[in-house]
């Protein structure tokens, strides 16, 4: 699981990495502050199993019941208009996002930086601007790479020595792009049943348009949504899940937690300060982010992390374990370990994520809180409990 944060510059991309990350990174009021990607561990929030059996267990992982599952985020480098063109860092930029599965673009939602980057009045520049070029770079991107095989593909499949779905899957392979999904964008578009040989310029584009949701879907951290005036701007992002946020107040929050001035748990709408002898610097800035918080409820760092993981790709928790009544692997830890995997996936599909013998000698599994023999093609939900039995081990 990659998630890849994006954007134009000096939107507060590394702050948000930083924070989500706890991870030190150049953060600057200038275009290209982020010229490498920054590569980390975040983590999502989830209920813990130990909620729904009522136990306890020492796990750096569960707090009270919460679970937080590690993802890896990438901090993709500042993106400005016609990257696809090679413009600004725009080559180096395409090739880092190839990584991720979903990407979160952060917008400077109370518009204090220009379409370059560079920093202006707040609201002097509007936001939905940089929505529609985000998403138009990744649009280009893809029908570049269609239009430029284009012609091959169609001569391959006129001799017949390529399907349609399989000539189009291979040029986008780099991309870690299925089968399904372009079997899924031509019955969408309604170009199955379009000779090749009549898809013009439109057709192209309206089907790179379409591959790009379903394979780099995008969620909007709206950020800097405390320094904006009129969040009702926000209704105006469509075909999206926008979360209002504030990437600094969560850094702060997060730093201050740390160093012991705070108790705080990502994503939380409050926080309790825990040292009494703060100089009126710290209790100044700890005053904002109260106030932040009271405008936007939470941070949103947090929400937007979550969202991407379970309702932007719709990927589901779920907790192997090798002994179905303590719930334990072999070297007795409860509840060990929280994998993450696409909805509607198999008993047998959690086999080859846990290794590929245990797969390899499937015989069947047992739900957990069920009780129940299932076997390699049932589909697991949202925190199954889950035992495999097979006929090999890992040694």
């Amino acid at each position: 699981m990659q998630i890849g944060l994006l954007g134009k510059a000096n939107v507060g991309k590394s702050t948000f990495f930083s924070a989500a990350t706890e991870t030190s990174v150049p953060i600057g009021n200038f275009p290209f502050t982020t010229i490498e990607p920054n590569v980390g561990v975040t983590h999502i929030k989830t209920d813990c199993a130990c909620k729904h059996f009522g136990i306890s267990h020492n796990s750096q992982f569960c707090i009270n019941g919460t679970r937080f599952v590690p993802v890896k985020l990438i901090d993709i480098a500042g993106l400005v208009p016609d990257a696809h063109k090679g413009k600004g860092l725009g080559n180096q930029f395409l090739d880092d996002a190839r990584q991720a599965d979903a990407l979160i673009h952060v917008v400077d939602i109370a518009g204090t930086t220009d379409i370059q980057g560079q920093p202006v009045s707040v609201g002097s520049h509007d936001p939905l601007e940089d929505v529609k070029f985000v998403e138009e770079e990744f649009v280009q991107w893809f029908n570049q790479i269609l239009k430029r095989e284009w012609q091959k593909i169609s001569k391959e499949i006129e001799q017949k020595t390529t399907k349609l779905v399989e000539g189009i899957t291979k040029r986008f392979s780099g991309l870690g792009i299925k089968d399904f999904q372009v079997q899924s964008v031509l019955q969408h578009t309604g170009l199955q049943t379009k000779k090749v040989s009549e898809w013009n310029d439109d057709d192209l584009y309206n089907f790179a348009k379409e591959l790009r949701k379903i394979t780099k879907p995008i969620l909007i951290a709206a950020n800097k949504a405390d320094l904006c005036k009129d969040l009702s701007i926000i209704k105006k992002i469509q075909d999206t899940i926008v979360i209002p946020c504030s990437a600094e107040s969560e850094l702060l929050l997060r730093k201050a937690s740390k160093s012991g001035m705070i108790e705080y748990v990502a994503g939380s709408e409050k926080f309790t300060i825990k040292e009494n002898s703060l100089n009126p610097q710290q209790k100044k800035a700890l005053d904002l982010v109260s106030s932040v918080l009271e405008k936007i409820t939470t941070t949103g760092i947090q929400s937007a992390l979550n969202k991407t993981v379970f309702d932007l790709l719709k990927f589901i928790v779920v907790y192997p374990v090798e002994d179905e009544t303590k719930f334990t692997n072999k070297d007795g830890k409860i509840f060990p370990d929280a994998k993450l995997l696409p909805l509607d996936s198999t008993a047998k599909e959690l086999a080859k994520i846990i290794h590929a013998d245990i797969a390899k000698g499937f015989l069947h599994a047992i739900d957990c809180k069920t009780k129940q023999r299932i076997g390699a093609d049932h589909k697991l939900k949202n925190g199954d409990v889950i035992k495999i039995v097979s006929s090999m081990s890992r040694g």
